[in-house]
């Protein structure tokens, strides 16, 4: 990943890694007043995290491939 990541969205890239999160979890832990929910759409539309399961139950809120990368250390400027 080449593109700089916010802080926010590093925290909860870092948060949904911690443990298994469900959707539910997310909504609740993260919500905002406003009538978007900017840290969770551009997650979703950046492809960092995927929502998988929910067959027979909550559906799982996971990171990606691109996700886990951008958690990543950058290496230092050369």
């Amino acid at each position: 990943m080449t593109a700089q990541i916010s802080l926010i969205m590093v925290q909860f890239l870092q948060w949904v890694a911690d443990r298994p999160r469900t959707r539910s979890d997310v909504m609740e832990a993260w919500r905002s007043s406003c009538p978007r929910f900017p840290v969770w759409e551009d997650a979703l539309a950046e492809g960092l995290i995927r929502q998988c399961g929910g067959e027979t139950g909550e559906r799982r809120v996971e990171l990606t491939d691109r996700g886990r990368t951008a958690l990543k250390p950058s290496p230092p400027p050369t």
